[in-house]
């Protein structure tokens, strides 16, 4: 058996052009603003590709670069004005911060109406109290995870009634994308570095997520013929990409997996713009 390759650069790409497509009806123009502090080149890399996405869908884009030095109040300063402006639906701070932010206190100034990342404690308690998800393309929640679920939904398998072992229980992709499974009726097992015996724990997964940042954790004698693997990973392994799963032996063991790069990445882009035109929707009609 031989996997099924889940192309999250072709899923992505109709997603934004269906964003485009809406935007391009629309009497106003989305507007997301990306705080980048410092100076770090893979942020850079990111606030880059986030800015020129939204170019492409039609947005108002706003691209925000601070010094790594400024203060932790100086910073909250910045949010507290973007809160205030009406051209701006969604806001983004790129992370991790440098040393010394708090990055918590961050994320908890931005208002909750326009968290594209839906990571303030306010909408992830409304995601903790979900029962069912509505439509994906409806649902405001972390980018990354809506982005996985998107992807496990693209395979035709239901999610309802299946095993998943989420590797990694990060505020930012593992946590959020277990309380997703479930509120997809999955039965979702949580897995961390403090695991006993991971291999048995994955051998039972219908659907594995590997999220821990570990690289080729995840090898083919862990995986159950047939299983859908996302590999959340972005690891860098003598000069090259590599993910949490070992993407060679493990391909001939599931039924779907992603790549690395070109799987969960360009999917977290897409949903940072399908999530700030819900929220634009929520702002413009209030």
């Amino acid at each position: 058996m031989t996997a099924q390759i889940i192309d999250g650069k072709k899923i992505a790409q109709s997603l934004r052009e269906k964003i485009a497509q809406e935007v391009a009806s629309l009497a106003y123009k989305p507007g997301l603003a990306v705080v980048l502090v410092g100076e770090d080149p893979a942020s850079q890399i990111y606030v880059n590709s986030k800015e020129k996405a939204c170019q492409e869908v039609g947005f108002h884009s706003q691209k925000i670069v601070l010094p790594a030095d400024l203060s932790q109040t100086q910073l909250l300063a910045e949010i507290v004005k973007l809160n205030q402006d009406s051209a701006i639906d969604g806001i983004l701070v790129q992370m991790p911060l440098p040393k010394g932010f708090d990055e918590e206190s961050v994320i908890a100034a931005i208002s909750p109406a326009k968290d594209v990342d839906c990571l303030h404690p306010v909408n992830l308690g409304k995601l903790f109290t979900l029962k069912k998800l509505p439509a994906l393309d409806q649902l405001l929640a972390p980018c990354t995870p809506k982005g996985i679920l998107k992807l496990i939904d693209s395979t035709g398998v239901t999610m309802a009634n299946k095993t998943a072992v989420v590797v990694g229980r990060s505020q930012l992709v593992g946590k959020p994308v277990a309380i997703m499974l479930l509120a997809q009726d999955a039965t979702v097992t949580m897995a961390h570095s403090h695991t006993q015996d991971l291999t048995k724990v994955c051998l039972q997964a219908d659907i594995i997520v590997a999220a821990v940042g570990k690289a080729q954790l995840i090898t083919a004698d862990m995986v159950k013929p047939g299983a859908v693997v996302i590999d959340v990973g972005i690891n860098r392994l003598e000069q090259k990409i590599v993910g949490d799963v070992e993407f060679a032996t493990v391909q001939e063991q599931a039924g779907f997996i992603t790549p690395v790069p070109g799987g969960v990445g360009p999917m977290t882009i897409a949903c940072l713009l399908e999530n700030t035109l819900l929220l634009a929707k929520n702002h413009r009609s209030a």
